[in-house]
């Protein structure tokens, strides 16, 4: 399974972005997500480090990207591109809006070369599943990290937790 770190860039650059590239590689990190790192600074600055050690690079799109900037995206990402579903802070959310499913149909309709997983928001069996059906795959991170605070026996609740979110899901991963 796929290990993607997600931060922002001023931690990375004080230990050191050929260290930290090199300690990814270290301990089994596949992926980064540093979303304050602009798309032409990561080209001039960070590009070469992160592919001479074979770390994924994965951008953000929101619902404002204009296609023209999620095309450029799309050229110097790895892994795949994460689909922010919402301008607003990550968490737990109730449903999906049909803005954002209009969202989801304008990037599909744009037939991109890498998987678009889709995240923020998602926090239950019908979102992961409303969400799958116009995307590549699902983010769960809030959700998921409020099952690691909640006491107990915590190989369970993971376990319980993914379970209830792919119910009759098989083929999509959480």
């Amino acid at each position: 399974m796929p290990v993607i770190l997600m931060g922002y860039l001023n931690p990375v650059l004080r230990y050191g972005v050929e260290q930290f590239c090199k300690d990814c590689v270290r301990t089994g990190v596949d992926g980064v997500i540093l979303p304050d790192l602009p798309v032409d600074e990561y080209i001039r600055h960070y590009r070469t480090i992160f592919e001479k050690h074979g770390i994924h690079f994965i951008f953000l799109v929101t619902p404002q990207t204009p296609d023209e900037r999620i095309r450029e995206i799309e050229k110097v990402s790895k892994g795949f591109i994460y689909l922010v579903t919402a301008s607003s802070t990550t968490g737990i959310r109730s449903g999906v809006s049909d803005e954002q499913i209009d969202y989801f149909r304008r990037i599909r309709e744009m037939d991109l070369s890498l998987p678009c997983l889709a995240g923020f928001g998602i926090s239950s069996h019908d979102t992961f599943e409303t969400v799958c059906r116009y995307t590549d795959g699902a983010i769960i991170g809030s959700a998921f990290v409020k099952q690691l605070g909640r006491g107990g026996d915590l190989k369970q609740n993971i376990h319980s937790f993914i379970e209830a979110i792919k119910k009759s899901h098989p083929g999509k991963r959480p």
